[in-house]
């Protein structure tokens, strides 16, 4: 009996995950600090992009993050929830679909 062999070509299609878009909004209470230490901290900032991003935040009621896989921008909303609370500060983080 012959040997027959198939070729099975396989098409996958690969796409880009979608991202989103994480920011910080301002608030009445949470300080500066506590916002460049957040910036630090959870989204790996220096501390200059921290103070411009938090002076963001101040002047124009919200400031970008960073953009990221929607796993990922869950996280960082659910870490910066934690540790306001955790710091008794009503700090808020949202994430949008980035287009």
């Amino acid at each position: 009996m012959p040997k027959i062999e198939e070729e099975i070509e396989t098409l996958i299609d690969l796409q880009e995950p979608k991202m989103y878009r994480v920011f910080l909004h301002n608030d009445d209470y949470t300080t500066m600090d506590f916002v460049v230490e957040i910036l630090t901290r959870i989204f790996h900032k220096t501390t200059d992009q921290a103070v411009e991003i938090m002076l963001q935040v101040h002047e124009k009621g919200k400031g970008l993050c960073g953009v990221y896989t929607y796993e990922i921008a869950q996280a960082k909303v659910d870490q910066v929830k934690q540790l306001a609370k955790q710091n008794e500060f009503p700090l808020l983080a949202t994430m949008e679909e980035d287009r």
